[in-house]
């Protein structure tokens, strides 16, 4: 399964990075892709990591999960990309998976994607939740969206993508692997 994972100047490293770990730990195909037209992005707290391909080089066909992760301004630079929200309109109206943690589920919410649907999202973030029934949970799913509150909860995140996309046994077997569970 091929799941893609975008990174913006000012991301949280932590929800991109475990969230990438976890995410390949369940043998998932993780492409990480830049939207901001080079490979080295800058973190919210100085970190740069270097992404496997631009958005403009990225073949987006192929994937089955779109995941945003949050910290700001990453989020804000997530929304303002055309191209990436384009996409995520695209996958959803092909029934493909989305998801997004921390302050990055505004993106969502901004293209009206939760309209009737739980969602929930970083603390003083429920606003731009547009349509949703906010949930104060760690992570919530709604039919083909996953949303995540933010960047202590990124275990949970990453595991809830991996039980979508792999099953529970294989979440399940990740989390004992990274001591999360007995």
């Amino acid at each position: 399964m091929k799941v893609f994972v975008f990174l913006a100047e000012g991301f949280e490293e932590i929800e991109a990075v475990a969230t990438i770990d976890i995410l390949r730990r369940g043998d998932l195909d993780v492409t990480t892709v830049s939207i901001t037209g080079k490979n080295a992005v800058n973190g919210a707290h100085n970190i740069s990591v270097v992404a496997d391909q631009l958005f403009e080089e990225a073949n987006f066909e192929s994937g089955q999960m779109l995941v945003l992760p949050g910290g700001m301004p990453g989020a804000k630079n997530l929304n303002e990309h055309e191209g990436l929200k384009s996409l995520i309109k695209q996958y959803v109206s092909e029934n493909k998976k989305i998801a997004a943690i921390c302050a990055a589920p505004l993106v969502f919410g901004g293209l009206n994607l939760l309209q009737g649907k739980k969602a929930t999202a970083y603390p003083g973030f429920e606003d731009t939740l547009l349509g949703a029934s906010y949930v104060n949970d760690k992570v919530v799913q709604d039919s083909n969206i996953i949303t995540g509150k933010g960047p202590g909860l990124t275990f949970d995140f990453g595991l809830a993508i991996v039980a979508e996309l792999q099953g529970q046994a294989k979440a399940d077997e990740v989390a004992r692997g990274m001591l999360l569970k007995d």
